[in-house]
């Protein structure tokens, strides 16, 4: 096995292209494959950076992983390098990219992350809640009952929840999370670092309301507090006129 050929796990912005890393720019420079999940949007960082297009460059989505990760394979075992990225953030991060990370490490590949934003750190960062121990746990159910279990499995636990979700669904998620896990603070994040971002903070009954009959536009990311006193608001029992 060639001990030059290396798997680049490359993270690329979110949204505005300005938080691309000087690193990610020169990997990408140095490449000659690149597995995108979308090579449209690859493209369009490469061309903001003015970095030349590789030799070989194919698309590595949630459709055809299994495929593709094989000709990654066959490229390391060829003595190439070959980097993977998402669309946007980290892949692996709800994107793809895990097969082909799995399959090159059971194989025997140098694999390195070339760290850049997710929105998951970025939408804790802004949150205002703790991020000392939280988890994220990728996009919810879409069907009401799973949602609830989805989200009754993380009811007792302390540390603060992270997912994403559809706009078109975001309003049911906050009635189930209201319903499930009681009215917590929590933080609906909306078009991260990009122009037309939105940062919605409150309890969950006041983003209830906010985006009752609100659909936003673009990916949304939200921050629930986990289950502590001093992040949760007591709802008036029927019995105080509720």
């Amino acid at each position: 096995m060639p001990a030059d050929a290396t798997l680049y796990v490359i993270g690329t912005p979110i949204g505005n292209l300005e938080d691309v890393s000087y690193r990610a720019v020169r990997v990408l420079g140095e490449l000659s494959a690149l597995a995108c999940e979308d090579t449209r949007r690859t493209r369009q960082l490469l061309d903001r950076y003015e970095i030349a297009r590789p030799a070989t460059m194919f698309s590595l989505h949630e459709h055809n992983e299994d495929r593709a990760a094989r000709r990654v394979l066959e490229l390391l075992d060829g003595g190439t390098s070959v980097g993977v990225c998402s669309d946007a953030g980290m892949p692996l991060v709800s994107d793809p990219g895990f097969t082909t990370v799995r399959m090159a490490a059971e194989a025997g590949h140098r694999i390195e992350a070339v760290p850049g934003p997710t929105a998951v750190t970025s939408a804790l960062a802004v949150s205002g809640l703790p991020v000392a121990s939280f988890t994220f746990k990728g996009f919810p159910p879409r069907k009401p009952g799973p949602r609830r279990r989805f989200l009754e499995a993380d009811a007792e636990a302390p540390h603060t929840l992270v997912v994403y979700e559809s706009p078109h669904r975001l309003a049911a998620l906050l009635a189930d999370a209201l319903e499930v896990l009681g009215d917590r603070q929590a933080c609906v994040c909306v078009e991260l670092t990009k122009l037309y971002e939105r940062v919605e903070r409150g309890f969950l009954s006041d983003l209830c309301a906010v985006y009752a009959d609100a659909v936003p536009k673009g990916e949304v990311t939200v921050v629930i507090a986990g289950n502590h006193p001093k992040f949760r608001r007591e709802r008036p029992s029927r019995a105080d006129g509720a």
